[in-house]
């Protein structure tokens, strides 16, 4: 079986799948007379197409049981997905450049102050907590048209990955 060890999340890594969104790389404008630090243009949504809008919603994800057993992939062929913890806690992130190949997954450990933006049309696993009760901010897109494609593994391709 397949065993994946996620690595640390950062821009670099992550930029073939979408975006990572954190205050650490951004330049913050002052407002609210001085009290407010605003960090713009974080992420690409992307949610236009075919008429498609914005869409948030709030998560509250619960932990899988460990070793974590990777049976299906999603990705959005109209649009961007969003996910922003609410809490510092840590969480996972897998995606894959072709869901058929193997040796095109990846697997990140991301901080509870990192989100991610993935890109449209990119294979991902739905959300992956480590801790009870994980808050998240999503942002997506609502609209016409089908915007979820699964793939369900046979058993023989079910593979785990490892916290």
């Amino acid at each position: 079986m397949m065993l994946i060890a996620p690595q640390p999340l950062t821009h670099e890594a992550f930029r073939p799948f979408g975006d990572v969104i954190e205050m650490d790389r951004s330049n913050p404008l002052i407002i609210n007379q001085g009290f407010t630090q605003r960090f713009n243009d974080l992420a690409n949504v992307d949610v236009e197409h075919e008429a498609g809008g914005i869409c948030v919603s709030l998560f509250l994800g619960q932990p899988r049981p460990q070793p974590i057993m990777i049976k299906l992939m999603e990705r959005h062929p109209l649009g961007s997905q969003l996910f922003m913890p609410m809490q510092d806690r840590p969480w996972l992130v897998l995606v894959a450049g072709d869901v058929q190949d193997p040796a095109s997954y990846r697997a990140f450990t991301a901080s509870g102050r990192q989100g991610v933006n993935y890109a449209r049309n990119v294979w991902h696993h739905p959300l992956l907590v480590l801790d009870a009760d994980s808050r998240f901010l999503i942002i997506d897109r609502q609209g016409p048209g089908n915007n979820l494609e699964e793939v369900w593994f046979a058993p023989e391709f079910v593979f785990g990955l490892t916290p």
